[in-house]
């Protein structure tokens, strides 16, 4: 009877040590229940974009805004655009006046020093000419439209006796004799508009040279 008792206890044992225990064929299961295998990752491939790219600017680099010389008016008084220091764009053909009269135009760059040299010295003189002379007299600038604030505060501080514009798309250079290369420039034109008196650069007393050709001009 003992006997049995220790047998029936080892078949129990036994039976259950093999419910519990995994078997071969579960281990493979149970390990990739634990750690999954890695998955695989496909490579991020760089897109090649085929739009076409817009085009830089280049900020060292300046577009011409001026007309071809084909298109502008090319007579006295030309149809070139003038900015005034207020702002106001005028059309030279009502600045520059064909009433009869000689017309002086100076061309002048704010960081020109001899323009300024030979602006103030007109300056200095131009109510004794007016007094004496009937004739018309206008300051063009060839800056560039970057420059328009220093225009403008040259004109403000020079409190000037005569009008002065600046030639915002730089016109006058094509129809004008040289291309306004080298400034200061005076140029006077008859009562029909002809070009009658050429100066470049400035010496001190080329002024009274000027006003000595207006005043021939005015009583003829």
């Amino acid at each position: 009877m003992k006997n049995l008792i220790y047998i029936l206890l080892f078949f129990s044992l036994f039976a259950c040590n093999n419910e519990s225990a995994p078997t071969e064929k579960d281990m493979p299961q149970a390990a990739a229940a634990i750690n999954p295998p890695p998955q695989k990752i496909k490579p991020y491939v760089l897109k090649k974009d085929t739009t076409d790219p817009k085009p830089r600017r280049n900020p060292y680099v300046m577009t011409d805004p001026a007309r071809p010389k084909s298109e502008i008016n090319t007579i006295f008084p030309y149809d070139i655009a003038l900015k005034d220091a207020k702002g106001k764009i005028h059309n030279s053909a009502d600045i520059l006046k064909s009433n009869g009269k000689p017309t002086v135009v100076l061309f002048w760059l704010t960081t020109c020093f001899p323009c300024r040299i030979e602006m103030k010295a007109i300056q200095k003189e131009i109510d004794s000419w007016k007094t004496e002379t009937d004739f018309n007299i206008v300051a063009i600038s060839t800056d560039f439209e970057k420059n328009y604030d220093a225009f403008v505060k040259r004109v403000e501080e020079s409190n000037w006796s005569f009008e002065a514009y600046v030639d915002i798309n730089r016109e006058f250079r094509k129809v004008m004799p040289g291309s306004l290369n080298g400034l200061p420039q005076s140029f006077i034109f008859d009562k029909n508009g002809e070009i009658v008196y050429h100066k470049k650069k400035y010496i001190s007393g080329d002024e009274h040279k000027l006003y000595a050709k207006v005043k021939e001009l005015a009583v003829k």
